[in-house]
Protein backbone atom coordinates (compact mmCIF):
# COMPACT_ATOMS: atom_id res chain seq x y z
CA UNK A 1 0.00 0.00 0.00
CA UNK A 2 1.20 3.48 -0.77
CA UNK A 3 -0.68 6.74 -1.01
CA UNK A 4 0.09 10.39 -1.51
CA UNK A 5 0.06 12.62 1.57
CA UNK A 6 -1.10 16.22 1.51
CA UNK A 7 -0.56 18.21 4.71
CA UNK A 8 -2.52 21.46 4.91
CA UNK A 9 -2.37 24.29 7.41
CA UNK A 10 -5.90 25.17 8.58
CA UNK A 11 -7.19 28.10 10.60
CA UNK A 12 -10.06 26.17 12.24
CA UNK A 13 -9.66 22.42 12.69
CA UNK A 14 -13.33 21.68 13.39
CA UNK A 15 -14.49 23.56 10.28
CA UNK A 16 -11.86 21.80 8.17
CA UNK A 17 -12.83 18.36 9.53
CA UNK A 18 -16.48 19.09 8.72
CA UNK A 19 -15.64 20.17 5.16
CA UNK A 20 -13.28 17.29 4.33
CA UNK A 21 -15.65 14.74 5.90
CA UNK A 22 -18.29 15.91 3.45
CA UNK A 23 -15.89 16.18 0.51
CA UNK A 24 -14.58 12.63 0.89
CA UNK A 25 -17.68 11.08 2.55
CA UNK A 26 -15.40 9.82 5.32
CA UNK A 27 -14.58 10.54 8.93
CA UNK A 28 -11.02 11.29 10.07
CA UNK A 29 -8.86 8.33 11.07
CA UNK A 30 -7.26 10.33 13.88
CA UNK A 31 -8.20 13.58 15.66
CA UNK A 32 -6.02 15.18 18.33
CA UNK A 33 -5.65 18.78 19.57
CA UNK A 34 -4.65 20.87 16.56
CA UNK A 35 -4.34 17.80 14.30
CA UNK A 36 -6.46 15.45 12.22
CA UNK A 37 -5.81 12.97 9.44
CA UNK A 38 -7.95 11.20 6.90
CA UNK A 39 -6.60 7.86 5.64
CA UNK A 40 -8.56 7.40 2.43
CA UNK A 41 -8.60 4.28 0.26
CA UNK A 42 -10.32 6.04 -2.64
CA UNK A 43 -8.73 8.21 -3.74
CA UNK A 44 -5.56 6.80 -2.12
CA UNK A 45 -4.73 9.84 0.00
CA UNK A 46 -3.50 10.67 3.50
CA UNK A 47 -4.89 14.15 4.19
CA UNK A 48 -3.28 15.84 7.20
CA UNK A 49 -4.84 18.95 8.78
CA UNK A 50 -2.64 21.08 11.05
CA UNK A 51 -4.20 23.95 12.97
CA UNK A 52 -2.30 27.06 14.02
CA UNK A 53 0.82 26.65 11.87
CA UNK A 54 1.28 28.87 8.82
CA UNK A 55 -1.52 30.60 6.97
CA UNK A 56 -4.85 28.75 6.83
CA UNK A 57 -5.31 27.01 3.49
CA UNK A 58 -1.60 26.90 2.73
CA UNK A 59 0.52 23.86 2.01
CA UNK A 60 2.51 22.49 4.94
CA UNK A 61 4.26 19.61 3.18
CA UNK A 62 3.73 16.66 0.85
CA UNK A 63 4.53 13.01 1.21
CA UNK A 64 4.10 9.42 0.22
CA UNK A 65 3.10 6.91 2.88
CA UNK A 66 4.58 3.45 2.25
CA UNK A 67 4.02 0.18 4.07
CA UNK A 68 7.52 -0.71 5.29
CA UNK A 69 10.88 0.57 6.49
CA UNK A 70 12.43 -1.30 3.55
CA UNK A 71 10.47 0.93 1.17
CA UNK A 72 11.66 4.05 3.02
CA UNK A 73 15.27 2.84 2.74
CA UNK A 74 14.85 2.00 -0.94
CA UNK A 75 13.41 5.46 -1.60
CA UNK A 76 16.34 7.11 0.20
CA UNK A 77 18.87 5.12 -1.82
CA UNK A 78 17.06 5.84 -5.09
CA UNK A 79 16.79 9.59 -4.38
CA UNK A 80 20.42 9.85 -3.27
CA UNK A 81 21.43 7.88 -6.37
CA UNK A 82 19.67 10.52 -8.45
CA UNK A 83 21.84 13.17 -6.77
CA UNK A 84 19.11 14.60 -4.52
CA UNK A 85 19.96 15.71 -0.99
CA UNK A 86 18.00 13.69 1.57
CA UNK A 87 17.51 13.79 5.32
CA UNK A 88 16.68 10.55 7.13
CA UNK A 89 14.71 10.32 10.39
CA UNK A 90 14.39 6.94 12.09
CA UNK A 91 11.87 6.18 14.83
CA UNK A 92 10.82 9.82 15.13
CA UNK A 93 7.62 10.59 17.03
CA UNK A 94 5.62 12.95 14.87
CA UNK A 95 1.92 13.53 14.24
CA UNK A 96 0.82 11.09 16.94
CA UNK A 97 2.83 8.26 15.39
CA UNK A 98 6.32 6.75 15.49
CA UNK A 99 7.71 6.92 11.95
CA UNK A 100 10.76 6.22 9.80
CA UNK A 101 11.08 8.76 6.99
CA UNK A 102 13.26 10.41 4.42
CA UNK A 103 12.86 14.07 3.40
CA UNK A 104 13.71 15.66 0.06
CA UNK A 105 12.92 19.13 -1.30
CA UNK A 106 11.26 19.70 -4.67
CA UNK A 107 12.65 22.22 -7.17
CA UNK A 108 10.74 25.12 -5.62
CA UNK A 109 11.61 24.11 -2.05
CA UNK A 110 8.43 22.15 -1.34
CA UNK A 111 9.25 19.48 1.24
CA UNK A 112 8.36 15.87 0.51
CA UNK A 113 8.57 13.00 2.97
CA UNK A 114 8.47 9.30 2.19
CA UNK A 115 7.52 7.56 5.42
CA UNK A 116 6.07 4.55 7.15
CA UNK A 117 4.13 4.50 10.41
CA UNK A 118 5.66 2.10 12.93
CA UNK A 119 3.18 2.65 15.80
CA UNK A 120 0.64 5.10 17.20
CA UNK A 121 1.87 7.50 19.86
CA UNK A 122 0.22 9.90 22.26
CA UNK A 123 1.68 13.36 22.67
CA UNK A 124 1.08 16.42 24.85
CA UNK A 125 -1.82 18.58 23.65
CA UNK A 126 -0.82 20.80 20.77
CA UNK A 127 2.61 19.19 20.32
CA UNK A 128 3.09 17.34 17.06
CA UNK A 129 6.72 16.33 17.58
CA UNK A 130 8.70 15.21 20.64
CA UNK A 131 12.26 15.52 19.31
CA UNK A 132 14.29 18.39 17.91
CA UNK A 133 15.28 17.30 14.40
CA UNK A 134 18.10 18.69 12.28
CA UNK A 135 17.15 22.04 10.77
CA UNK A 136 16.48 20.56 7.33
CA UNK A 137 14.47 17.54 8.44
CA UNK A 138 11.09 18.55 9.75
CA UNK A 139 8.47 20.77 8.20
CA UNK A 140 8.05 22.89 11.34
CA UNK A 141 11.76 23.63 11.70
CA UNK A 142 11.70 25.36 8.33
CA UNK A 143 10.66 29.05 8.46
CA UNK A 144 8.95 28.77 5.06
CA UNK A 145 6.59 26.13 6.46
CA UNK A 146 6.26 27.05 10.12
CA UNK A 147 5.34 30.67 9.50
CA UNK A 148 8.45 32.32 10.96
CA UNK A 149 11.73 31.53 12.60
CA UNK A 150 11.95 27.96 13.93
CA UNK A 151 11.63 27.50 17.64
CA UNK A 152 13.86 25.21 19.67
CA UNK A 153 10.84 23.06 20.50
CA UNK A 154 9.25 23.23 17.04
CA UNK A 155 6.32 20.99 16.14
CA UNK A 156 6.05 18.82 13.05
CA UNK A 157 3.69 17.37 10.51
Amino acid sequence: MSRVQLALNVSDLHTAIDFYSKLFAAEPAKVRPGYANFALAEPPLKLILIEGVGEGGSLNHLGVEVSSIDEVGAAQRRLAGEGLATTVEDEVTCCYAVQDKVWVDGPDGEPWEIYTVLADAEMPAGELRTVSPDAVGCCATRPDLAGGEPAADASCC
